[in-house]
């Protein structure tokens, strides 16, 4: 898989508590095109799917489950973060090499700053890891 470093938010994360991914996405301001009566409002999750990848890398311990949430926001430091998407994924599938579904960008991303949330469901977990980025494009299984 081919990330883009500026485009990661986590690399090989070690979630071992609720947090924010590293890195945020700064997806910048949309502007009002000549002759237009106001600014083109960006929404990076419709029309044409952007992929990216949310990998574990090294497997999870104790918690029940992470919930991967997808939040944007009009400032860098998220004082008011808005999910537009999330995930909650079992211990059962937190093994190193597990995917996390979806595999494009959702929907409502339309603010300036994106980032990933990780919130740990039961006992705080001392191994699991994940890198989660834009990428080039997802794997296919050519039959």
């Amino acid at each position: 898989m081919i990330y883009d470093a500026e485009s990661l938010f986590s690399d090989a994360q070690a979630i071992t508590a609720t947090a924010a991914s590293t890195n945020v996405i700064d997806l910048g301001t949309p502007g009002t095109p000549q002759h237009a009566k106001g600014p083109i409002s960006q929404d990076l999750g419709r029309a044409t799917a952007k992929p990216w990848r949310i990998q574990v890398v090294e497997s999870f311990n104790n918690l029940t489950s992470l919930t991967v949430a997808v939040q944007v926001d009009d400032n860098e430091a998220f004082a008011s973060p808005k999910t537009v998407g999330s995930i909650v994924v079992p211990l059962a599938n937190l093994v190193a090499g597990y995917v996390i579904p979806p595999e494009y960008i959702p929907a409502g991303t339309n603010e300036r700053y994106l980032r990933l949330y990780y919130t740990v469901t039961g006992t705080a977990p001392t191994a699991g890891a994940i890198t989660a980025g834009l990428v080039f494009g997802n794997e296919g299984w050519a039959v």
